[in-house]
């Protein structure tokens, strides 16, 4: 396994329990790797040592998966934006973490982002865990692995 990606970490935030999803939902959400800090908030120096690696899988029921990036913008009410990106090449696809730089990625907490539709949801946090290399993990976030 390429030694850097023991700096990271797999997340997987569902949709919370709100007035159009009472239940909240296991069939919406993200699943990301970043590198965290002790305290559980995305680091960014380690973010941009391993950057390539950093990639979101949206899934959301009844609509294809999509792979993307974390990024980190400049701009915004935190001076710089976590941000998942789909196509490098477009700013209207992105989807905003709010405040990411500030909450810390533990398991049974909250985060909010704000889909391509400008709309603010809540999202749990389901799991955090160290990155495990498999070619599920690969071809999930269309991973380039070098060695």
């Amino acid at each position: 396994m390429p030694a850097e990606l023991v700096d990271l970490n797999r997340i997987l935030l569902t949709l919370a329990r709100s007035r159009e999803s009472p239940n909240g939902s296991s069939r919406h959400g993200y699943d990301f790797i970043a590198p965290l800090d002790p305290e559980g908030h995305i680091d960014p120096i380690l973010w941009k040592k391993y950057r390539d690696y950093c990639r979101v899988r949206r899934f959301w029921a009844g609509e294809d998966d999509e792979v993307g990036r974390l990024v980190h913008k400049p701009g915004g009410a935190e001076h710089a934006r976590w941000v998942f990106e789909y196509d490098p090449g477009r700013d209207d696809d992105d989807e905003v973490g709010y405040k990411f730089g500030e909450h810390a990625f533990l398991p049974g907490d909250y985060v909010s982002i704000s889909g391509k539709d400008g709309k603010l949801q809540t999202f749990r946090v389901i799991s955090v865990n160290p990155v495990l290399l498999s070619m599920a993990l690969v071809k999930s976030f269309e991973l380039e692995i070098k060695v």
